[in-house]
């Protein structure tokens, strides 16, 4: 009996590997979309972890809960990685207000940007300067900023079709903006929210003070579009307003967390390494289900459906939770760094970053050779509508492994409606199309298949 199961075994692997590429890429799909696991996984993250700020105790439940998900898989190996990260606190909700020289006062909504410092206990309350760019703040120069509060108000470009290239245009305002402020001797920051959509949600994100003494630190805020809106046009009748503004928020010791890695170890070539993965943290407003719980379920399910189809790669296929993307990529520079330390091959790393919406294709930072290869397989998505092969950045948790030899990519999803929910408190569960996330997961792990059947050497596919 055990020779005869045995042989049943050897003859389905042969049929399988056997199997057309075009084969291989419909039952991916079709188990995907009728025995999915990545929209249940996400249910589980969102609705009873929540959001899981790095340092937090909802993203140690997360750390926990990844383990024995990938534990319940039946992966070779699945680990911790230790990881010291920042543990910031935002604090009981911040509260502001529009003053006019009547002494009128018009609520409004804001919330604090991560990594800034609290108000004092009594709040902020000053004049205000709105500027469009650094070059206007530098115009204006201290006479007219000292003691007032900066008002950043550059919106997304919304004559950009990329989005991330209209987020990119202005979120230096929100990451270096109270730097900039502070050398002119303002006492506080307000930064209008990076989203195109106008409503009343202000959105989070990191800001840094880089070097500047904690006594030289001023508080940062965001302020929701439509409320940013409001503040400009109130400037424009009244000049001599003054904008108040209290947050709680507070910087503590690192702690440690861990990034959580699972591997399928490669039958042929195990020391080839191709990674998935995404960013385990999010942001506190929210329940962080598309920043970047769908990442990280879409990243499981492609070692599942690798699992689920008896599917044995020939290398060694991981998948990453990493550890505080949102205020320090500190999971990402460790796992480049261990992976150096102990000399391993990153052939192919995925990473999906920009939301659970319907997948368009990939962008590639590879050299041409490699990239010619690529785009040979391009016709083997176009069947499911995938059709954006490009060059361009990745993803931030696996830039640190870029090498000259190697190829880093990322999943480009749908970006229309990705900054409607960006680090905001609309990002939960229920913003998440259940076909669009089991899409995307299908998506990645046919290309992760194909990565794992050709490599990366020039011209494998062609040849094959």
């Amino acid at each position: 009996m055990r020779y005869f199961l045995l042989i049943v075994a050897l003859l389905f692997s042969k049929s399988f590997n056997a199997q057309t590429d075009q084969e291989v890429f419909k039952r991916l799909y079709k188990t995907a979309l009728t025995n999915g696991k990545s929209y249940e996984w996400l249910d589980y993250l969102s609705n009873q972890i929540g959001g899981r700020l790095s340092g937090s105790v909802n993203a140690e439940l997360a750390v926990a809960w990844g383990k024995q998900e990938l534990e319940a898989l039946g992966l070779d190996k699945v680990w911790l990685q230790p990881v010291m990260v920042p543990k910031w606190i935002r604090g009981a909700k911040e509260y502001a207000y529009i003053k006019s020289t009547t002494g009128k006062t018009t609520n409004v909504n804001i919330c604090a940007l991560g990594g800034s410092v609290a108000t004092n206990p009594l709040g902020v309350e000053a004049e205000v300067v709105e500027v469009h760019s650094f070059e206007e703040l530098t115009e204006l120069g201290e006479d007219k900023i000292k003691g007032k509060i900066v008002f950043y108000n550059r919106p997304m470009q919304p004559d950009l079709i990329q989005t991330f290239e209209a987020y990119g245009g202005c979120v230096n305002q929100r990451y270096q903006g109270a730097v900039e402020a502070a050398k002119y001797g303002a006492v506080g920051v307000i930064v209008r929210s990076m989203t195109l959509r106008l409503d009343d949600l202000p959105h989070t994100g990191s800001m840094t003070y880089n070097n500047l003494p904690n006594e030289k630190r001023i508080p940062s805020a965001a302020i929701s579009t439509n409320d940013a809106e409001l503040l400009s046009s109130m400037l424009k009748l009244d000049e001599r307003l003054k904008f108040y503004f209290k947050q709680n928020c507070q910087q503590l010791p690192d702690v440690k967390s861990y990034n959580v890695i699972g591997e399928i170890t490669g039958s042929e070539f195990p020391n080839e390494y191709i990674i998935v993965g995404a960013h385990l943290d999010s942001w506190d407003l929210g329940d962080g289900s598309h920043d970047d719980g769908a990442g990280i379920v879409q990243s499981m399910e492609v070692l599942r459906l690798f699992k689920e189809n008896d599917m044995a790669p020939k290398r060694s296929i991981r998948v990453v939770m990493f550890m505080n993307e949102e205020n320090g990529l500190r999971g990402a520079t460790e796992y480049a760094k261990v992976a150096k330390q102990k000399g391993e091959n990153h052939i192919f790393s995925l990473e999906s970053d920009a939301g659970g919406f319907t997948p368009r294709g990939f962008s590639f930072e590879c050299n041409d050779t490699i990239f010619s290869t690529i785009e040979s397989w391009k016709s083997l998505f176009k069947p499911y509508l995938i059709h954006y092969f490009e060059r361009g950045g990745s993803g931030a948790d696996v830039g640190p492994l870029k090498t000259k030899k190697n190829v880093v990519a990322g999943l480009r999803p749908d970006s229309q409606r990705y900054f409607d929910h960006h680090h905001a408190a609309n990002d939960t569960f229920e913003h998440v199309n259940k076909r669009e996330l089991e899409l995307g997961a299908a998506t990645m792990a046919a290309l992760v298949y194909l990565f794992d059947q050709y490599g990366i050497a020039p011209n494998s596919y062609e040849n094959h």
